[in-house]
């Protein structure tokens, strides 16, 4: 088999619906739009529309609140920081959020960094970052570390 031989199966592709091209094709004079009205002619977006009804989405009751200027913090695992270190991406000393982005554990640091208790983490690092569940700081401190909360640095 050479690449000039290369075919689809049969029936795989089939021609394109040429709309609009006199009465023996089928679809000629309308095209398959039926006659008259707004859908019949073009430049038609009606999404959501349901003819002078009160759209669905409009229909249905809202609850809840969602804060516009609310913190997002980059979210980080101690089992990532583990395999970081046994990886030697990460030196297990002195870990703070510049060397966690450094490393490529996260990409950028948003409002900061928060470390969650996802995972085990055995050795012993002493962490500084803008946020940390109890039992992420109590699994550090276990493992011999020590895990800061900073306030979170000013925004450059």
């Amino acid at each position: 088999m050479k690449l000039h031989e290369l075919r689809d199966n049969p029936g795989a592709t089939k021609p394109r619906k040429r709309v609009g091209r006199g009465p023996g094709s089928g679809t000629g004079k309308t095209g398959g739009r039926g006659i008259k009205g707004q859908k019949s002619r073009s430049g038609v977006a009606i999404n959501g529309y349901e003819g002078g009804q009160m759209p669905l989405y409009q229909r249905l009751p809202k609850r809840g609140f969602n804060k516009p200027n609310r913190k997002k913090f980059a979210v980080i695992n101690l089992g990532l920081i583990q395999k970081f270190i046994d990886e030697k991406k990460l030196e297990a000393g002195d870990i703070t959020e510049d060397t966690l982005v450094a490393s490529g554990l996260v990409r950028r640091k948003l409002d900061g960094i928060r470390v969650l208790a996802k995972g085990e983490l055995t050795s012993k690092a002493n962490i500084t970052v803008t946020g940390a569940s109890k039992s992420a700081v109590e699994a550090v401190e276990k493992a011999g570390g020590k895990l800061t909360v900073a306030a979170p640095a000013a925004a450059e």
